[in-house]
């Protein structure tokens, strides 16, 4: 079995729904992408991190570097830890309220341009053979892996805080929860 850790990004410098569709992130963001390095650093070598995945999402690539730079190693981007897709016809000014809306349900109930809970499998499906991983995701994603290995079909399970560091075990073909990492307060809602 090889440990996974699924990380929230830091804090951004926007929320969603503001003039930046894609912001970095803020002074306590950058803080804790540095605290998220450290603690994976600190891991007993035969549980560090080998190779660093992030969603394409510029607050998850910062939030990843610190590790990847201390690891000399580069970040790999990975549209299926990305965050979920907003339906086509939604406006970004739309977006939240269709968030608060989906977090209300179950994934099968979503409503948008693609099924979200085959979206749902297929995030917690990328995670299964990426042994000795980080991989830096978004709150909606983590949330679709939470659920799927809670066998729970409700959208919102778990509220990751910013930078929360969560532990999985792969053997290749399944995924275990090892400990999920803080819950906080979030924007999100």
């Amino acid at each position: 079995m090889s440990r996974l850790y699924l990380i929230r990004h830091g804090k951004p410098s926007a929320s969603w729904g503001e003039v930046d569709e894609d912001p970095g992130l803020d002074a306590a963001g950058q803080a804790q992408a540095e605290a998220a390095r450290d603690y994976l650093l600190g891991l007993p070598t035969d549980q560090r991190p080998t190779r660093v995945v992030s969603s394409p999402l510029r607050r998850c690539r910062e939030t990843a570097q610190p590790t990847a730079d201390a690891l000399g190693i580069e970040v790999e981007i990975d549209v299926s830890v990305g965050e979920i897709p907003t339906p086509k016809n939604l406006s970004a000014e739309d977006r939240p309220a269709w968030l608060r809306e989906v977090f209300q349900g179950l994934w099968k109930d979503a409503k948008g341009d693609l099924d979200y809970e085959a979206w749902r499998e297929a995030v917690a499906g990328s995670l299964v053979a990426r042994g000795r991983t980080a991989v830096f995701s978004h709150y909606v994603a983590i949330n679709a892996v939470m659920s799927c290995l809670a066998e729970d079909p409700r959208v919102l399970v778990f509220r990751p805080d910013h930078a929360s560091i969560s532990t999985l075990e792969t053997d290749g073909q399944t995924l275990t929860l090892i400990a999920r990492g803080p819950e906080a307060s979030t924007g999100v809602l």
